[in-house]
């Protein structure tokens, strides 16, 4: 294989399995699958992250989308039915919404600079002022552990407070489910 990199080959790979795994959950009617299948797209994108040298990015993919998301997808299923329901309406909308979003994405990324230029905006203003300024300011020998702890932090603080909320909602939702069943069976 001339030519081609080994990180090239990853690349392909992973978005390949990546387009399947997407393909599969939109076709799957179990809701059991889909929440597996969900877990493993957010692992295949964990990978896809590590490839490309965002390691922090992985790892949060990897908690959040592969361990929490799933978790609560589980929970939510047992206040549901196991099977999506059929449905008479035409998908002729939904796909045209999805065409006209995609398209609208598409161009919106047209006149953007190429990705790893050293030409492009944040590599020109915003990426030497952090690189500068982190070292001193903080003292953390990794700066993008420095951005995401000070720079960053009420960010983080809000997506864990989101995260939290979410899996206390769904916590709070299957004590009321399995309390409204044990009344309905009698069983305290």
């Amino acid at each position: 294989m001339t030519g081609i990199s080994l990180a090239a080959v990853i690349n392909v790979l992973l978005f390949t399995f990546l387009v399947m795994t997407a393909i599969a959950i939109v076709r799957v009617r179990h809701l059991f699958a889909v929440a597996m299948l969900s877990g493993v797209f957010s692992l295949l994108s964990a990978g896809l992250f590590v490839a490309l040298d965002a390691v922090d990015v992985a790892f949060t993919e990897a908690a959040v989308g592969a361990g929490i998301s799933t978790v609560l997808m589980l929970g939510t299923m047992a206040l549901t039915v196991t099977r999506e329901k059929s449905t008479k309406r035409s998908p002729v909308l939904p796909i045209f919404v999805c065409l006209v979003t995609g398209a609208a994405l598409v161009y919106s990324t047209l006149d953007m600079p190429a990705f790893g230029t050293a030409q492009a905006p944040i590599h020109e203003h915003v990426a030497p002022d952090y690189i500068a300024r982190t070292p001193e300011e903080i003292g953390v020998p990794n700066i993008v552990t420095g951005i995401l702890a000070s720079y960053r932090g009420y960010d983080t603080l809000g997506e864990t407070t989101v995260i939290f909320t979410a899996a206390v909602a769904v916590v709070l939702l299957l004590g009321s489910f399995s309390r409204k069943k044990q009344k309905r069976t009698g069983k305290e």
